[in-house]
């Protein structure tokens, strides 16, 4: 695994965040109008002529009180990041015009990628839109149909395996190195480097303010890795005064990093991860035929390639971990749709755990909150649907059915 890094000495770096504000008169310039490339300056591995962009980043902080009512917090203390407004409906986008970038720069001709569905969708879209083939690896039965469509409309040449994430994840890299394709995943340092800009696009709509706490879903752990370096970088340049905290929301059904971090203690310790731990635990996966399993897609991963990145978010933030059912996360995607944004299921593991921390005591009911909803309604609709129409939760909200009778479908509505 590999990190980019920034000689920052000799880089023209503003003095202060608010410095970034100047960009938004200039949004008739594609690059800036870009939710990535306006923070080009923390990002600079490429010239302009190389940067990829379709309009990613046009996200929304939105800070809901509706929702913090209901969880036991201060009305205005709860915020949601929601990035399913990127072009292909997922936080994705914010990497993949980074990688894209890199590609273009090294004269990429081909590119590929393991995906549980919104990676797949984002790399068919930037591949498509800069000229370079798009293939992707996808596990049989392990992809939500909503994001495998957008693959295929958008061009892709799809490659379902006889496996899950992890199987696709492995072929993809052996089949990367041996063809000389460009490799998209999160392992990609590029791809990280645009999702870092997640980070500065909640503190720019927070007045380049720092929250107490950043809760994002688990899965790969590429944005939890691109956070904490998001933060570390900007500590180290001297742009902000604290690092906010970070919580890692897995699933129960893939839930490696709880696992790793909660029970079998593995830490950062000054970059000397132990490689034993790991390998053990993988070594009992292995034994047993593992698989994950969970509602949520999007983070049906055992074994995530950021993991160390991640450990090293965890100590950058003072970071927590922990995992949730996925009733739990289909009750938070209820309630976060129910006060007015619709999302995908890993996008709500984030709400799931903020309850759980709140009811331990870990985050206090006046803190300020940033959940990062990763992933638009649209990306598994079946979800959606079966929650409401088939489940018998505490938020579903199932069509009533009514006789084609004016006087009772009146009576109905009145009652």
């Amino acid at each position: 695994m590999l990190d980019v890094c920034y000689h920052w000495d000799k880089l023209p770096v503003p003095k202060e965040l608010s410095w970034f504000t100047k960009k938004w008169p200039a949004r008739q310039n594609p690059l800036d109008f870009s939710g990535v490339w306006r923070f080009s300056e923390l990002l600079p591995f490429c010239e302009e002529p190389y940067r990829v962009t379709i309009g990613e980043g046009q996200t929304v902080l939105q800070q809901n009180s509706a929702l913090a009512a209901e969880l036991g917090m201060h009305p205005k203390a709860l915020y949601l990041q929601y990035e399913g407004l990127n072009p292909s409906g997922s936080f994705k986008d914010n990497g993949m015009a980074a990688a894209y970038s890199h590609a273009r720069l090294v004269g990429a001709t081909a590119s590929a990628c393991a995906s549980t569905g919104n990676t797949s969708a984002s790399m068919a879209l930037y591949a498509h839109s800069c000229g370079l083939k798009a293939t992707v690896f996808i596990g049989k039965g392990k992809i939500a149909f909503g994001k495998l469509s957008q693959a295929m409309d958008y061009g892709a040449y799809t490659l379902q395996i006889d496996g899950d994430f992890d199987d696709c994840m492995r072929q993809v890299q052996d089949v990367c190195r041996q063809l000389k394709i460009y490799l998209v995943n999160s392992l990609n340092p590029f791809r990280l480097e645009g999702q870092k800009t997640i980070m500065y696009r909640i503190l720019e709509q927070l007045n380049w303010e720092i929250p107490d706490w950043i809760i994002v879903p688990g899965g790969n752990l590429g944005n939890s890795s691109s956070f904490g370096k998001a933060f570390a970088e900007l500590k180290e340049l001297g742009l902000i005064e604290r690092i906010p905290r970070l919580a890692v929301i897995n699933a129960s059904g893939a839930d490696t990093l709880s696992e790793l971090v909660n029970r079998r203690d593995l830490r950062w310790n000054d970059g000397h991860v132990d490689q034993e731990v790991i390998a053990d635990y993988y070594a009992e996966l292995d034994s047993r035929n593992y698989r994950p399993n969970t509602v949520a897609s999007a983070i049906e991963i055992s074994r995530p390639v950021n993991l160390k990145k991640c450990v090293r978010a965890l100590h950058i933030c003072r970071g927590v971990v922990l995992d949730v059912s996925d009733e739990e996360i289909l009750d938070a995607k209820a309630q976060i749709g129910k006060y007015g944004l619709g999302c995908e299921p890993a996008s709500a593991a984030t709400i799931a755990g903020l309850k759980h921390l709140l009811a331990e005591g870990t985050i206090g009911p006046d803190e300020r909150i940033v959940c990062v909803l990763t992933g638009h309604l649209l990306k598994d609709p079946n979800t959606t649907v079966n929650y409401h129409s088939q489940m018998q939760r505490p938020f579903s909200n199932p069509p009533v059915q009514v006789p084609n009778d004016l006087e009772k479908i009146i009576e109905l509505m009145k009652a």
